[in-house]
């Protein structure tokens, strides 16, 4: 049997589509239209091919099967607007945090967890911010909140938290790690039952003991930088992070220092590799690759970074409504996302604005393909590529 293509899924958060497609000649095998996905909480990587993710306009976590016969296999209330989404490692247990959306300040303290197996949710009341999270075992699975201001690892039983009340009723944490109150970026190993969080000072870590949590050293930057995106890589079994220094003021972010951090958590080795000035925020992770967006006004390019951390720059077309010396990167401006997977070659990179995604071959740098569609991608859309068989799933948080 011939192994079905690897498909790329892109959402135009601001117009509201979903376009499911092959890679790397683009035809179209899915699409769903009136669905606002929540690029804050991102793709949740699932066994077989499938993924998760949160609609944050109709409150729905939706469970996508692009390789199967229905491309939404499941749409379960959600409290919105969705923060962070992960699940535990067999893929059955999954929480979801609620953050600002287009509000100011946080106002929501309302975390839902559900149970893909049998479709049994529950809402309860947590704490007011933006708290990052993941879902530590299998048979008898931890909720672990990570909270800012004060900063701190709260654990919850998952069990306990299914079998809440209805009404939303406030839960305290079954036991809790104090942290930096500067904390963002979560990620879990599952073969080691860590959990680690990014924060000025470097990652701190944790792991499971019964239903509680036991420090463990903190791993350095190794950099005057900081990292505010972490995530596992299952192909390697290290953490990866882009490490952002220089002005604090985001005027000036053409000046903003750049790293690519990757932490070995077999040999505890880290490696950190320069990226240029200017932006450069999440990564994606090919099969023998690590794929990095850097825009900047002098122009944008894609940075292949291969297994010996030699770093290929590939030049990528500019975007009308780009970020400009003078604003700053997040507001009113286009931007690019990347997407990979860990069994193929192939890296894709979003064109803001101009609904456009081009289609690279890793192993070459070259363009193979480039993907028109009908929705302009504001902001840069989200995009997530799998195969059927590509063990994405080994990071459990949504990316």
């Amino acid at each position: 049997m011939t192994a079905a293509p690897p498909l790329l899924l892109v959402s135009d958060h601001v117009e509201g589509s979903l376009h499911v497609r092959t890679v790397p000649d683009g035809t179209e095998t899915g699409r769903l239209t009136g669905r606002h996905l929540s690029e804050h909480a991102g793709f949740l990587a699932l066994p077989g091919g499938r993924a998760a993710c949160v609609d944050d306009r109709r409150g729905e976590l939706l469970v996508l099967d692009p390789f199967g016969d229905a491309l939404v296999q499941a749409a379960i209330p959600v409290a919105v607007p969705a923060e962070h989404l992960a699940c535990d490692p067999s893929g059955r247990w999954v929480a979801v945090t609620t953050g600002l959306g287009k509000n100011a300040e946080p106002w929501s303290d309302l975390l839902t967890v559900i149970d893909l197996a049998t479709g049994d949710a529950a809402r309860i009341r947590t704490r007011v911010g933006e708290p990052g999270v993941t879902v530590l075992g299998y048979d008898d699975p931890l909720v672990v909140l990570r909270h800012r201001e004060p900063g701190a690892l709260a654990v919850h039983r998952f069990a306990d938290l299914l079998g809440a009340p209805p009404g939303c009723p406030p839960v305290a944490p079954h036991a809790d790690l104090p942290l930096p109150d500067d904390g963002h970026g979560d990620a879990q190993d599952p073969n080691s039952g860590q959990v680690f969080a990014a924060t000025g000072d470097g990652v701190h870590r944790a792991r499971r003991e019964g239903d509680k949590l036991v420090p463990e050293p903190v791993i350095p930057w190794g950099s005057p930088a900081r990292g505010w995106y972490l995530r596992l890589d299952p192909r390697r079994r290290a953490l990866w992070s882009t490490l952002r220094g220089g002005p604090a003021d985001p005027l000036r972010w053409p000046e903003w220092t750049n790293q690519a951090w990757r932490h070995d958590l077999e040999t505890n080795r880290t490696t950190v590799t320069e990226l240029g000035p200017g932006l450069v925020f999440r990564l994606a992770l090919a099969r023998h690759h690590t794929a990095f967006t850097h825009v900047h006004p002098d122009g944008d390019e894609l940075i292949l970074l291969d297994a010996d951390d030699t770093a290929r720059r590939v030049p990528l077309p500019a975007m009308d409504g780009a970020p400009r010396r003078g604003g700053t990167p997040w507001e009113g401006v286009q931007r690019r996302a990347v997407a990979a997977s860990p069994g193929a070659d192939w890296v894709a990179v979003t064109r803001g604005g101009h609904g456009e995604v081009h289609v690279f071959d890793a192993r070459t740098g070259s363009e193979a393909a480039r993907l028109e569609l009908n929705t302009p991608l504001h902001h840069g859309g989200h995009a997530m590529l799998r195969t059927q068989t590509d063990g994405a799933e080994g990071d459990p948080v949504g990316r």
